[in-house]
């Protein structure tokens, strides 16, 4: 059973998104809130922790961007999906290097939502086509040197570029231990090493940054 959160603003929406999910058998609602502070102040109270909590960017009180920054900080086992009609490369690219999982327009087909919550819940991250499309044809992709979420310039080794490679084909650290002839321990390193210095929270951060700079292509 996922648990999840619906926080958004408008409380048609937020209704018949419920009455939506509810249809599936494997979710389970266990939070709703207005805005970004409500649902904080939801969780204080301690009535369960969500697995995913599905956000709306544009909201009075706290905003989804802020809310996301706060849940990264104090419930960081919290899996964040942006749900929006706004998609601007700058924002999406941000949000996932700062923890954000996957986004989703207000107006996709449930089966598409239903897909990207069972992704995020099995892998930790989900980037459909039109998200891809968009950090593909970013102005800055492929001809700019590395640079990290500080735009520092970032030195990944062969062997850090193949860890990266690895993460975005969605293997885990035993599988890419088995790949590469390595120990886990070692891949672990190697996967704190790319968050550090490429400036990123988890996985989808760094999926984006690969994307970004053409070391993946996750539509091939």
């Amino acid at each position: 059973m996922i648990k999840i959160a619906i926080v958004d603003d408008h409380s048609l929406f937020r209704q018949s998104l419920r009455f939506l999910l509810e249809q599936n058998e494997g979710l389970k609602i266990v939070a709703e809130a207005e805005n970004g502070q409500e649902f904080l102040d939801v969780l204080a109270k301690n009535n369960g922790i969500p697995d995913i909590a599905i956000v709306d960017i544009e909201m009075p009180v706290m905003t989804g961007i802020d809310l996301n920054e706060h849940l990264q900080n104090l419930y960081p086992g919290i899996k964040v999906i942006i749900l929006t009609m706004h998609y601007q490369e700058r924002i999406i690219a941000s949000l996932m290097r700062n923890g954000v999982v996957a986004f989703l327009a207000k107006n996709c087909d449930k089966e598409e939502l239903f897909q990207t919550i069972q992704q995020v819940f099995d892998h930790g991250f989900y980037i459909n086509k039109y998200i891809l499309d968009i950090l593909k044809n970013a102005k800055k992709l492929r001809n700019d040197n590395l640079k990290n979420a500080l735009a520092i310039p970032v030195d990944l080794s062969k062997r850090e570029q193949e860890i990266l490679i690895l993460i975005c084909r969605e293997f885990s650290n035993q599988e890419m231990a088995n790949q590469l002839f390595i120990s886990v321990r070692t891949v672990e390193g190697h996967r704190n090493n790319l968050l550090l210095k490429i400036g990123c929270r988890n996985t989808a951060g760094l999926v984006v940054f690969a994307i970004k700079y053409g070391i993946f292509d996750i539509g091939a």
